[in-house]
């Protein structure tokens, strides 16, 4: 069994160690509740048994779970074992078989009697493991592979890889990320000091498990703190603040789309009851509009910091801090425990008020995409990690994103950036969502379009007049698509290039 005295400073491992045994560390409603001694104990016993089935370290073990305690406990026992591969519920058979192939997967961790898409794209010869938790919070691991019963886990080393995950694949093929633990504890660290996480915190946990997001600000960043983490079983507008208010939630971290449904929930001039406690929202992974930042401000009475993350960087790199600094619309805010610059495509650092791609260096900064030198050639200059958004830095170190580089919409020679027709659209009183892209024009090479989403009725005429009284000629959008709900990934984030591929031959 890997003890506290076996484990080594900068490891996940690590997280767990500071609460004292009693302390509450995960709830699930209607669900089991563990202290962080049971915790410690479920994740030493579920990392014993996954040796037991002879994996060990730099084996790959998948894990096809809901959010909820056996996910967590599954997730911490796998980067334990071996190297956690958690991959979302909702793929298809051809994407559980890719992701599989990809990270050549030893096992597979899936719910009694479930996940039978992902059972069906497995690859022979990998090790099939059935997940149940009781209602006691013990968490017990299946299969019919044959086990040596005695077998314990090493201790992992700050080195090792600890979570391997993929790129989004906005424009390409998605890229394996290996994430070791050293870069995922600088991370929790990060976190920690940003927010000033203590063990009074509750953290509402709404994103998906199988994401840094999820994982390491809602999740880890609080078993570091000492804090509570509460886990629904899903995302539900209409049941967010009662489980709020009964758990007493201080803080919870989104993405706008969360946000914004919250909102079109909630009366107007009236504070739900759960949202008493909140210290802060804090809300990443996809831009959020000042707008949206105003509102949710005023109607849930907490301060709203944007933060800016991405998986290479095991989540957080920049965040505007607590109150009373000073927190800016519009701006994701300063680095987080990282360096942060603006670099131009001959790899100079720029000065402050100019544009270029956002850079990065520190210890939450992956060593390189594995297996990929083409991607580590482009992607690293002179020690910095290129992000591959284009931002710029203000005088106080707030950096603004304008757009993902290979977003931006180039209309004959003109670069515009998307965020910003999506800011004036969401400006127009009928409009609850919007998200700018270009689309293939035979002239210019490409022209502005929208798709938006209504609160009151409006025609896509409205919605070009409005725009032509607040942005320049160009960048107008030509057309606006009218649409229920807007294309988006599983943890909510808009590919603008998706979105264009839609609404192409339409």
């Amino acid at each position: 069994m890997v003890t506290e005295q076996k484990m080594k400073e900068g490891t996940l491992l690590t997280t767990l160690a500071a609460a004292p045994v009693s302390a509450t560390a995960l709830v699930v409603p209607d669900g089991p509740r563990l202290t962080y001694g049971a915790l410690r104990e479920q994740v030493q016993r579920a990392a014993d048994r996954l040796a037991s089935f002879g994996l060990g370290r730099g084996d790959r073990i998948a894990s096809v779970l809901p959010n909820g305690a056996e996910c967590i406990v599954a997730f911490l026992a796998a980067a334990t074992a071996g190297t956690a591969a958690p991959l979302n519920p909702a793929y298809t058979d051809a994407e559980f078989r890719f992701y599989l192939e990809d990270t050549a997967a030893r096992a597979l961790i899936v719910p009694k009697g479930g996940a039978p898409a992902a059972r069906q794209a497995m690859l022979p010869g990998t090790i099939l493991i059935e997940a149940t938790m009781g209602p006691d919070g013990a968490l017990e691991l299946e299969s019919d592979a044959p086990a040596q019963p005695g077998r314990q886990a090493a201790a992992p080393q700050p080195d090792d890889v600890a979570l391997v995950l993929h790129t989004s694949g906005t424009t390409s093929r998605p890229k394996r990320v290996p994430l070791r633990h050293r870069n995922l504890a600088a991370s929790v660290e990060n976190i920690v000091a940003t927010y000033e996480l203590t063990p009074d915190d509750v953290s509402l946990c709404v994103m998906p498990l199988f994401h840094v997001h999820g994982l390491m600000a809602s999740t880890m960043s609080t078993f570091r703190s000492g804090g509570t983490v509460v886990v629904p079983a899903k995302f539900d507008p209409l049941g967010f603040w009662p489980v709020a208010q009964a758990h007493r939630a201080t803080w919870y971290s989104a993405v706008p789309t969360i946000h914004q449904l919250l909102l079109a929930r909630s009366r107007d001039g009236e504070r739900p009851a759960g949202s008493d406690r909140l210290r802060f929202i804090r809300s990443c992974s996809s831009a959020l509009s000042p707008i949206v930042m105003e509102q949710l401000e005023l109607r849930f009475g907490a301060p709203v910091l944007e933060a800016y993350g991405m998986t290479e960087a095991s989540h957080q790199m920049a965040s505007n801090p607590l109150p009373p600094d000073k927190r800016v619309p519009g701006s994701v805010g300063r680095a987080t425990g990282i360096k942060l610059g603006i670099m131009d495509d001959a790899g100079a650092l720029l000065p402050a008020a100019t544009s270029g791609e956002v850079v990065i260096q520190g210890p939450n900064v992956i060593d390189g995409y594995e297996n990929n030198p083409e991607a580590n050639a482009t992607s690293f200059t002179n020690g910095w990690f290129r992000t591959g958004d284009l931002g710029v830095l203000d005088e106080q170190g707030y950096v603004s994103l304008i757009s993902r580089i290979k977003e931006l919409i180039n209309r004959g020679g003109e670069k515009i950036s998307p965020r910003e027709i999506d800011d004036v659209l969401l400006q127009h009183p009928a409009v609850l969502e919007a998200v700018a892209f270009g689309l293939p024009h035979r002239t210019w090479g490409e022209e502005v379009a929208a798709a938006v989403v209504l609160r009151s009725p409006a025609t896509d005429q409205d919605v070009i007049g409005y725009c032509s009284e607040h942005l320049a000629a160009f960048k107008v959008p030509r057309k606006v698509f009218i649409v229920d709900a807007i294309p988006r990934t599983a943890t909510g984030k808009v590919q603008r290039r998706n979105v264009a591929a839609v609404f192409a031959s339409q």
